[in-house]
């Protein structure tokens, strides 16, 4: 007579289920309170990043700052302001300004045409985040403008700093973009970057005169060396200018400024 074989339990299925779902449980509690302890040392150091491309474009930024440095000089040279688009006016941010959400927002945003929608980003939130440059007295010598367009791979996002004229551009920063290492992403490049620098964004009309062109034409008051070998990234960042310069961007606002009429909120 055969002997009988019995079953181990630990070799049942239900108990192997089992242990699948306890680990999982454990992974999923660890994961989830790491992801939680972490939340706040993630939002101060995406704070921290702005804080540092905003004092860059304006240049305020010295070589190797400390994070203490970096928040003590922001606050003490930067006013950040909440723009409405409809009226022109600024008003003072309460800090809590998210962009995203406001483009998620059918209250908050406008859905822009096909002959609107040059930059190509579909929307455009109602309000913008912008900033005050100050000097020493505080009073106010630059603004830091957000742009942001779609690029050859992706949406391209950038501070341009603006003289208190509403003319002349003072620098400009992308701060996140996913375009081509060596070709689209020499945005990154300080010698292009370099070139924004006093270059005029608006003629004497007051219309938007910034052109990236291609071969140069560096003595030109308003022009910009074109990206070598990324013409579609170059072409993105005329329409983003196109768009953010005229009167469904940044234009009326500047205008105002231009003729002197900048309300400190």
């Amino acid at each position: 007579m055969a002997n009988d074989k019995t079953k181990n339990p630990k070799d049942s299925i239900g108990r192997t289920f089992l242990v699948v779902f306890i680990l999982c449980l454990v992974c999923s509690v660890v994961v989830s309170g790491a992801a939680v302890g972490l939340k706040s040392k993630q939002q101060a150091q995406k704070l921290l990043d702005k804080q540092r491309n905003i004092l860059d474009v304006a240049g305020l930024l010295k070589p190797k700052m400390s994070a203490e440095e970096i928040q003590s000089l922001y606050n003490a040279r930067i006013s950040a302001k909440i723009l409405d688009f409809k009226t022109a006016e600024i008003s003072n941010s309460n800090g809590n300004f998210d962009l995203n959400s406001q483009l998620r927002n059918d209250d908050t945003r406008i859905v822009l045409s096909p002959e609107q929608d040059v930059a190509k980003i579909r929307y455009r939130a109602n309000m913008a985040e912008i900033y005050l440059v100050n000097d020493d007295h505080g009073k106010t010598m630059a603004l830091v403008l957000p742009v942001y367009g779609s690029g050859l791979w992706s949406v391209m996002y950038a501070f341009i700093a603006v003289d208190i004229d509403g003319i002349t551009s003072r620098g400009i920063t992308y701060y996140s973009h996913g375009e081509t290492p060596g070709l689209g992403g020499e945005v990154d490049n300080p010698q292009w970057r370099a070139q924004w620098i006093g270059k005029k964004l608006y003629n004497q009309q007051g219309e938007p005169a910034i052109k990236i062109v291609r071969g140069g034409a560096i003595d030109d008051p308003s022009s910009i060396d074109g990206l070598s070998g990324a013409t579609l990234t170059s072409n993105g960042i005329q329409k983003m200018f196109d768009f953010w310069l005229g009167n469904n961007g940044f234009g009326p606002f500047l205008d105002k400024v231009r003729k002197g009429e900048l309300n400190h909120g």
